[in-house]
């Protein structure tokens, strides 16, 4: 077969003497390819990420809009340059895997997961697709080897929420000096809340308190829960780390009032909504780095080659509001202490 050169072609065209015109839709193809570099025509595909949340959306819309955020800052656009398919399991656990399994249908380049259930549903789908984390102690859990080589295909950050029992319940204790029996609010079927309260009864001992276990494996739980913490003389509550508490986040506050229970949260939306205090990592900060460990991966990076971060910024947010409806006077050097105050 004669090759035929593009030269001829164009001197074809300008005597319109082409009879053929497949031969004409033939050449034009080529010419078209050929305008088309390889490297242009991969660079075309677009990266899909799925993010995969065992709570809420509505609990979870501020931080996952500060990840988006992150995402824009590194030059992402959603919808051209990226695409994002979210899935939330409402704090149902059972939903987990059927909302995994549709992300990794669709043929997701990496998976985002927020919280631990939410990991361990994404690594139970695959060992394969980059899995970009938000957990208490993935180490403690399984979900990693180590902070500083994960191994396997996931990586992110430590949020230490489930370390910080101790000194959740050391705020409690200053801001309650007569302070002696602590309602923990923890979740069995949660790994990471789970070890928040293993943590909360050897930080209880070292500060001289007793603990009473407010154990609820679902919202209907909660109601019981808290007259069975008020039955036991509880003088005041805390969190630990779970979705299933970010999901029902108001009315946990609510109870909390209802039962005169001064609470300490791990999350400072508790707070916003009417909670008393909280002690926890600045969550701004920490959603808008996932999309740090988002981008390098898509850049070609490998997740075992990610040591896992941890956050370097702590905020203690107290509510004068609450304070005032529960009859309570927040000593001077506590507010001291605040990062912020609500009045």
């Amino acid at each position: 077969m004669d090759l035929i050169r593009v030269s001829d072609f164009h001197s074809v065209n300008r005597k319109s003497k082409i009879k053929n015109p497949k031969f004409a839709v033939l050449v034009g193809a080529l010419l078209l390819a050929l305008s088309f570099p390889a490297e242009a025509q991969q660079s075309m595909k677009v990266p899909h990420v799925g993010l995969l949340n065992y709570s809420s959306l509505s609990a979870m819309s501020k931080r996952i809009e500060i990840f988006r955020e992150g995402l824009r800052e590194r030059g992402y656009q959603e919808g051209k340059t990226i695409i994002i398919d979210d899935r939330h399991a409402d704090g149902n656990l059972v939903r987990l895997p059927a909302l995994a399994a549709q992300l990794v249908d669709l043929k997701v380049d990496l998976l985002v997961a927020l919280g631990t259930p939410a990991i361990t549903a994404a690594k139970n789908i695959s060992t394969t697709i980059p899995i970009v984390m938000i957990a208490g102690d993935p180490v403690a859990v399984g979900l990693v080897d180590s902070l500083g080589r994960p191994g396997g295909n996931i990586t992110g950050i430590s949020d230490l929420t489930h370390d910080l029992s101790s000194k959740r319940l050391e705020l409690l204790k200053e801001t309650l000096p007569k302070l002696s029996r602590v309602a923990v609010l923890w979740n069995p079927d949660g790994p990471g809340s789970t070890l928040g309260w293993k943590k909360s009864q050897i930080a209880s001992r070292e500060l001289d308190l007793q603990v009473h276990s407010m154990a609820v494996r679902s919202p209907n739980a909660f109601a019981g829960a808290f007259e069975q913490a008020t039955k036991m003389r509880s003088d005041a509550l805390m969190l630990t780390g779970n979705p299933m508490f970010d999901a029902n986040r108001r009315r946990i506050t609510e109870l909390a009032m209802k039962h005169r229970l001064p609470a300490i949260y791990e999350v400072r939306e508790s707070v916003d909504v009417g909670g008393l205090m909280s002690y926890a990592p600045n969550s701004d900060e920490l959603y808008r780095r996932t999309a740090y460990f988002v981008y390098r991966i898509l850049k070609g990076a490998k997740p075992s080659d990610l040591p896992v971060e941890q956050p370097t910024k702590f905020e203690l947010v107290i509510n004068l509001k609450t304070a005032k409806t529960l009859g309570l006077r927040i000593p001077s050097k506590v507010l001291m202490w605040a990062d912020k105050v609500i009045e």
